[in-house]
């Protein structure tokens, strides 16, 4: 029998969110950053139903400004500083023990989320960057930046089918949790525009 070919499913036990670098400084620059905010605030609640550990990195939050203050981090597994653009630092990397695959959202997504994605990419994990949650101060960038993963092995995807896909069943004990969640969340995932930019 011949191997399975690897598709990048995603599995609840096996998989991590990165909120990269969604900070108050960028508030009136980056495209559309009402809409990574309201995609990150879904993904973090998922992350509590679904015990999913939260990585948040903040660049140079001294320049920069702590999160975003509308994001709840109190479930964070790790979130801390960093000057390198990859959110793949030493103190990142020893949160991974049995992660084999990321789910990828935030800012700048041609710089912080296109280094981590191929940091994490070069290193053999599955990365899965959330087109409803990236965004960058020229538009223009979004559409390069995901093309740009996509072609180094990564996968572009949106947050509602990561988290059906996390579940895989709708016999899921968190089914009605998830449900009720994309529900409460249609509103701005209609509205969400980075789809515009985004060349899934």
């Amino acid at each position: 029998m011949s191997a399975l070919r690897n598709v990048g499913r995603v599995h609840q036990k096996s998989t991590a969110f990165f909120l990269c670098d969604i900070q108050e400084k960028f508030r009136t620059h980056i495209f559309q950053y009402p809409s990574v905010v309201a995609t990150a605030q879904k993904m973090i609640a998922a992350h509590k139903i679904l015990d999913i550990p939260l990585i948040v990195t903040e660049q140079n939050p001294k320049a920069l400004g702590a999160t975003a203050n509308e994001l709840d981090l109190s479930q964070a597994k790790i979130n801390i500083p960093k000057t390198k653009f990859s959110m793949f630092v030493p103190e990142v990397e020893k949160e991974l023990k049995g992660i084999k695959s990321v789910v990828l959202f935030g800012i700048e997504s041609h710089v912080c989320v296109l280094q981590t994605a191929l940091d994490l990419l070069e290193n053999n994990y599955d990365v899965h960057v959330l087109a409803d949650g990236v965004s960058s101060m020229n538009s223009f960038e979004i559409e390069h930046a995901l093309n740009r993963v996509k072609s180094a092995g990564g996968y572009v995807t949106t947050s509602e089918s990561i988290l059906f896909q996390l579940m895989g069943d709708s016999k899921h004990e968190k089914f009605r949790s998830i449900s009720s969640l994309v529900k409460e969340t249609k509103d701005a995932t209609a509205g969400n525009k980075l789809f515009i930019k985004s060349n899934i």
